[in-house]
């Protein structure tokens, strides 16, 4: 291995030989190239940060012409995104793996359409090689005007509203749903409700497809609506043991509501598992290992979706580089029911 002195800047060839491959490997690694094998891309990754080294951005920009940020665009207000432990997941993830790549993380969030102009100005302009963008709703131009830009895009969850065909990193929704309702059957509970998400985001939409799939004849009196938020949860709740207080189990599409609706059991006398088991989604364990009880939740790698957003992005921008024809294909990752103490 090449030897470093003590305060010197690590160099590309020191991460080759610390990974076991060639310079021009790490270096397409580095420079977000295709064309590696996952396994040796792994421990290029590995080596960047285990030496700590920082390619020479201005070298690099006047080669690719590249400006090393990312725009990451989150179509929710900035109070969801600081309260809510999902989206700081996935940006961790995201500003892992751009850290591999040398890529600035450049944070924009959308408070409504007053914002649009401003956003697509933004990447529009020049600033940023590529961007990612999540949390979309369905009813709004936010994911047209992002693709008018003609920036590189990725979209974190499936899309919706005609832009399809852009690559994006998604969990199995759906199967995650139909294996937290076949659960729920399993335990012998008959009557089992659906906090669902919002009507207007394809995750919600597939959840709540996914309980269908297993209860296609269920009472619509067993459905309440939610938005994701701790405070909707419990309003759902509420409705729910309002019309059907018979009700045995509870599916609800995320942690979040999941945890509010726990609180109004609590609050109504009713036990959790014995008198209604309770399953929600996402698996964030700071909500799921502290709620009251320890929730069985459908698990979904939000860190490491972020990190394959990012992947999915380099490989774009690298076959835009290179003249290749189709985008990237969209990759949609499994889900895993994880158990505890609610059901």
């Amino acid at each position: 291995m090449p030897e470093q002195s003590a305060g010197s800047r690590p160099t590309l060839e020191a991460v080759a030989a610390r990974a076991g491959v060639s310079r021009a490997t790490a270096s397409r690694v580095v420079n977000g190239g295709a064309g590696v094998r996952q396994p040796l891309a792994d421990k290029v990754r590995e080596a960047v940060e285990e030496l700590g080294y920082v390619p020479n951005q201005a070298a690099r920009s006047l080669v690719t012409r590249q400006s090393g940020a990312v725009a990451v665009v989150i179509a929710e207000p900035e109070f969801r995104i600081f309260s809510d432990p999902f989206f700081e997941q996935q940006v961790r993830g995201i500003s892992r793996e751009l850290t591999l790549s040398d890529s600035q993380l450049v944070l924009l969030w959308v408070e409504g359409p007053d914002d649009y102009d401003r956003i697509a100005r933004y990447l529009g302009g020049g600033h940023v090689d590529g961007a990612l963008a999540f949390s979309l709703h369905n009813d709004d131009g936010l994911p047209a005007l992002i693709l008018s830009t003609k920036v590189p895009t990725v979209f974190g969850g499936r899309p919706g509203g005609g832009a399809e065909a852009v690559p994006y990193v998604d969990c199995d929704n759906r199967g995650g749903a139909r294996a937290a309702v076949r659960h729920l059957v399993g335990l012998g509970r008959e009557r089992i409700a659906h906090i669902a998400g919002p009507r207007d985001q394809t995750s919600a939409i597939d959840r709540a497809d996914g309980y269908r799939d297993v209860l296609f004849d269920a009472d619509p009196a067993l459905t309440a609506q939610g938005d994701f938020t701790v405070d909707s949860g419990a309003r759902a709740m509420a409705e729910l043991l309002a019309r059907r207080p018979d009700l045995d189990g509870v599916f609800a599409a995320n942690d979040l509501m999941a945890a509010g609706a726990l609180r109004v059991l609590r609050e109504r006398g009713r036990r959790v598992p014995e008198d209604v088991a309770f399953v929600g989604f996402d698996d964030m364990v700071t909500v799921a290992e502290s709620a009251d009880p320890a929730l069985t939740t459908v698990r979904q790698d939000i860190e490491g979706m972020g990190r394959l957003m990012v992947r999915l992005l380099m490989r774009v921008l690298s076959s835009e580089g290179a003249g290749a024809g189709d985008a990237p294909a969209s990759v949609i990752t499994p889900t895993e029911l994880v158990r505890r103490a609610s059901a």
